[in-house]
């Protein structure tokens, strides 16, 4: 299968601070990549690096076959970015701002006005398209910067962060976009924070941690060994002091996780017993209020293999307002 983008050992520290440390990974033709990982990670370093903002100290990277290591500009005509921040200019319409973008890369006039309204309309911002980018909604910046990036057809598109800290109708609605434009043929490298958008969306992703790639492979893959465990969320409004020890001398063979806000979290090789679990809480004081089956996921498995809560590496989002 052709490759569309090649990393090979790449590294870019800052001020003495390796932020990625020899990371090598390929992205094939056509295909869906998820790039994961927590605040800090390297996320963003790398997709610099790849889209020619920030130059790797050693290693090389390879875009649709062109040596992009000393010249990020190689391929400039190959790749559409869409940055976690817009960067397109609120004192000009939708139209003009697809239509600027177009001229970057040197559209010839008639062509972009015409991409440009044929690109309002698959975004469904046609309506809009003479308002100025800054009375947009957040969904409607989202929508917008995603059609400039892909304004002269690129075959590979980089999207950063693409539906975080819109509404989530807007963020449905981006996640069918960005699938159309993948069967459409289009290779996406993909950053995102929401573990289920990558599963829903990706073909193979990789984690990354504290500028390392530890884990590359198909999402099909992963979730497998978490598949075949059984595993059971009980929520509890009172829950007995001392907890731990005493389920696993009861239940042996079943691993127990004390989650806080009253979730006891139980995997287990074969099903977990419901019933008896139940009893064993109410009769030491704990009041049950669910006890229900979960299908495990990809979520499962960044946490089993990072070490890191999903809920955590959110908040952390949130707080630091998208900068990573």
């Amino acid at each position: 299968m052709t490759e569309a983008l090649v990393v090979n050992n790449v590294t870019r520290h800052f001020d003495g601070v390796e932020a990625v440390a020899g990371i090598s990974f390929s992205v094939n033709q056509g295909e869906l990549f998820g790039f994961l990982g927590p605040n800090g990670a390297g996320k963003t370093t790398t997709i610099n690096m790849l889209t020619g903002l920030v130059r790797p100290n050693t290693g090389t990277i390879r875009i649709g076959g062109i040596d992009c290591t000393d010249n990020p500009k190689a391929a400039q005509h190959l790749v559409g970015v869409v940055p976690d921040e817009s960067n397109l200019y609120p004192e000009l319409t939708g139209f003009d701002n697809l239509c600027f973008c177009a001229s970057l890369y040197g559209i010839r006039k008639k062509e972009r006005q015409a991409r440009a309204r044929e690109l309002l309309d698959y975004f469904d911002l046609a309506p809009a398209a003479q308002r100025k980018f800054a009375g947009y909604s957040k969904g409607m910046k989202r929508k917008l910067t995603i059609a400039a990036g892909i304004i002269h057809r690129p075959p590979i598109l980089f999207l950063d962060e693409p539906t975080t800290g819109i509404d989530v109708a807007s963020a449905r609605q981006l996640r069918q976009l960005i699938a159309d434009l993948h069967r459409q043929g289009t290779t996406i490298f993909l950053t995102t924070h929401y573990i289920e958008e990558a599963e829903q969306l990706c073909e193979r992703v990789a984690f990354i941690v504290s500028g390392q790639i530890v884990r590359v492979d198909t999402v099909e893959h992963l979730v497998q060994p978490v598949q075949e465990k059984h595993v059971l969320q009980v929520s509890c409004v009172t829950m007995p002091t001392d907890l731990k020890d005493g389920l696993s001398v009861a239940f042996p063979g079943f691993e127990f996780n004390i989650c806080g806000h009253g979730l006891i979290r139980v995997e287990g090789d074969v099903p977990v017993p419901v019933g008896p679990l139940v009893r064993f809480l109410e009769e030491r004081g704990g009041e049950v209020t669910e006890a229900r089956r979960m299908r495990p996921s990809l979520e499962d498995v960044f946490v089993q293999i990072t070490g890191i809560e999903v809920t955590a590496m959110r908040k952390e989002k949130e707080k630091k307002g998208g900068d990573q």
